[in-house]
């Protein structure tokens, strides 16, 4: 079959700008052949190259003692002490997005997202433990949004499941920018001994390159780039793009890498997410400083007829690249024979640059492989800073539980049992902490640790404001954590953003990336792994500003886990200074529709006094939580309703109720512990505040009540009535 020629048009559908062409032709001093277009395609579209971004990742923290291995591998490795025999073993773990491809079809986008991201933990050598999601729809009333909830939390959950990880957290948020983009997030975390951890660099000459897994289809071909660009009317034609995946395939993939790294035959390994083939070998090659030649002949392949370029930008699922010692191959293929996987020796190491691709007797490509990556275009793309917010001005009136209401009657805030009851959240049976109840916790087995997880960001504050916007998500992930009496160890984030090319659009990136870095430093989470996702725009519409973070922390033990609940007579307490702030609330929100203002400030010396305040008091209280969105009310609500109480709080105003000020946590308090409580508070400058007490069957809010059973019915309705599900 001819290759098609390489036109302007052909050149364009490819993603490669004009500057980037002219770069291009100057590396290879000739024009590309086919598959060399589609190579440096892949490589480098903003999905694989961080063309837009590089300049900026690099001002993030990304080191401390904790820290094993930061950014630039497949996940972060962070330490976590010694484990049941003495060895120190390390959490892995990392968050990326499905974006493009879960909004064309929903559940594959979904599920396959989940199985990149358990691929990315167990390609390191690590056995996952937990799995979050962070999503992000359009309006509830927008006719694709309950398809696309649907779909999504079904591949999740049908993935996930199958597999055998329990997912333990997540976040679900609607919004009308996203009514033509939603947003997948995935997030996975696994255990490993410190001392194995395996790498993707490939190392010595002459040395075997090897294909594990499935048998490469047509599925995915070029969803990297399609990934890199805008949506518009052609969107269903990518459809084609879309990556199909098989969740029992992956757990024979991981059993069978877990035993093939024990066996001591693995120099490095790298999954094949996106670009496939090119990215996973050009990733290995490069960063050992070696060149890479690959027989496609020796492909396996479950379509016939596949070229070269479909071979080489498949995004088929359930695939790994390996560089191996020659003399443990029976030892190696023996494994995945057991395993019922493929198992193929497609190439080798060599001494040149060169990315060289075979097919057909035939040369398909001839590259220098590290202008393939490391040499990749860098953008330092003009950017503005986002205008200081107009001042808020009057707020509407609304009786206080009309405001809590609008809140629990929303899909965003909501009780969200008809997602996360799709999920097994105790697969492995280490799961102390399930969805619905703050940041998720599992068990390390085997030792009395426990780790735990959360995925946070405000898009609304992003939007207004990206540097506090940046500062709240971190933020907000360490109070999760907190509240569940971890220590905060570290972080991964997950950078949703619309066209980077807009300089208004660069200067959320630039500004929520300032904010981000800032927080980490000050609340000691450093950024150890994460991904870019940008072009989320349709027809020129972006989504808002969504860098989610997803964060880890440590519970030493369980005796230090803050998981109780309130009981008739405790006092509501609010650690830390209420100010009443309502710019770009959710109350304004979802009761009137308005995001004005400017976001909440953060003062991130306080966020780190009122957390090691928690931790260093947490025998004083029986529940904790974090005041973000929806400020008291919410959260006191929320609190009283799990644990089938009511609730009185004195305040009735507007600001003290739903501002949403930083640096806060409710605690439920027994009347008889409060004057230590109160004394401790003093003497470490922390503000406290009686704000009320649980009890009874009635919510009020200073003097409006409402029926708790009333209220509870709405909370646990909302969201599969609210969304038409």
């Amino acid at each position: 079959m001819s290759e098609p020629v390489i036109t302007p048009e052909l050149i364009a559908s490819h993603g490669i700008k004009p500057d980037e062409w002219e770069r291009l032709l100057g590396i290879l001093g000739r024009q590309p052949s086919f598959t060399e277009l589609g190579i440096f395609s892949a490589m480098w579209n903003e999905h694989c190259s961080y063309k837009s971004s590089k300049i900026h990742l690099k001002k993030l923290p990304t080191t401390g003692p904790q820290v094993i291995c930061g950014p630039g591998e497949n996940a972060g490795v962070v330490d976590i002490g010694d484990g049941p025999d003495g060895t120190r073993l390390a959490v892995i773990f990392k968050m990326e997005s499905h974006n493009h491809p879960s909004y064309i079809e929903p559940h594959q986008g979904a599920a396959t997202g989940v199985g990149g991201i358990l691929r990315d933990v167990f390609t390191m050598g690590a056995r996952p433990i937990a799995a979050m999601n962070a999503l992000s729809f359009g309006l509830p009333s927008h006719p694709k949004t309950a398809h696309l909830v649907k779909g999504v939390v079904e591949g999740v959950g049908s993935y996930g499941n199958a597999f055998g990880v329990p997912t333990v957290g997540g976040e679900v948020r609607f919004h009308r920018s996203y009514n033509g983009n939603c947003l997948v997030n995935a997030f996975a975390a696994g255990l490993a001994d410190a001392d194995k951890i395996f790498y993707s660099a490939a190392s010595g000459v002459g040395m075997p390159v090897v294909y594990l897994g499935a048998k490469t289809g047509r599925d995915g071909v070029g969803g990297a780039t399609m990934a890199s660009a805008e949506f518009d009317d052609t969107i269903e034609e990518k459809r084609p793009t879309v990556q199909v995946g098989d969740p029992f395939t992956e757990k024979r993939l991981l059993e069978a890498c877990l035993e093939l790294m024990a066996s001591g035959a693995v120099i490095s390994i790298q999954d094949m997410g996106a670009a496939g083939l090119t990215c996973s070998a050009v990733e290995m090659g490069d960063k050992g400083g070696l060149g890479i030649r690959l027989q496609l002949d020796d492909v396996p392949q479950r379509e016939t007829g596949m070229n070269a370029y479909e071979m080489m930008l498949s995004e088929s699922q359930e695939r790994m690249l390996m560089v191996l010692k020659p003399e443990l191959e029976a030892v190696a293929r023996a494994i995945f024979v057991k395993w019922d996987l493929d198992f193929a020796i497609v190439g080798e190491t060599i001494p040149e640059d060169r990315f060289l691709i075979l097919h057909g007797n035939e040369v398909k490509a001839d590259i220098p492989l590290s202008k393939l990556s490391s040499s990749a275009p860098e953008y330092n793309r003009p950017w503005v800073p986002t205008p200081a917010a107009a001042p808020l001005g009057d707020v509407p009136k609304i009786g206080a539980i009309a405001g809590l209401r609008a809140l629990i009657g929303s899909p965003s805030y909501a009780h969200k049992a008809w997602v996360y009851e799709q999920y097994d959240a105790q697969v492995g049976a280490d799961t102390v902490v399930a969805p619905g109840a703050g940041a998720g916790v599992v068990r390390v087995h085997g030792t009395g640790k426990a780790l735990a997880f959360t995925s946070d960001v405000t898009p609304r504050y992003v939007k207004a404001n990206p540097v506090q916007g940046g500062r709240q998500a971190v933020a907000e992930a360490y109070r999760n954590l907190i509240a569940v009496g971890a220590k905060p160890l570290a972080t991964t984030d997950n950078l949703n953003f619309g066209n980077p090319e807009k300089p208004e659009i660069m200067g959320q990136f630039v500004g929520a990336l300032q904010g981000i870095g800032e927080a980490c430093i000050a609340l000691d989470m450093p950024i150890v792994s994460g991904n870019v996702s940008l072009y989320n725009e349709t027809d020129g519409s972006g989504i808002l500003p969504t860098p989610t973070i997803g964060a880890v922390g440590i519970l030493a033990s369980l005796d230090e886990l803050i998981a109780g609940r309130p009981v008739t007579g405790d006092l509501a307490v609010v650690l830390g200074e209420t100010r009443g702030h309502l710019g770009q609330s959710a109350l304004l929100a979802e009761a009137f529709g308005i995001e004005a203002g400017d976001a909440p400030p953060v003062d991130l010396v306080a966020e780190r006094k009122a957390g090691e305040f928690v931790l260093a008091n947490r025998k004083a209280f029986r529940a904790c939580a974090d005041l973000s969105d929806g400020g008291l009310a919410l959260a006191a609500f929320e609190m009283a309703e799990v644990a089938g109480l009511g609730l009185a709080l004195d305040a009735g105003d507007t600001p003290t109720l739903f501002g949403e000020d930083q640096a806060r946590y409710l605690v439920a308090v027994a009347p008889t512990g409060l004057t230590a409580l109160i004394a401790a508070a003093k003497a470490a400058g922390v503000a406290l505040t009686v704000a009320g007490q649980f009890g009874g069957d009635q919510v009020r809010f200073g003097a409006d009540g409402a029926a708790l059973a009333d209220l509870s019915a709405l909370y646990r309705s909302a969201f599969a009535t609210t969304v038409g599900l």
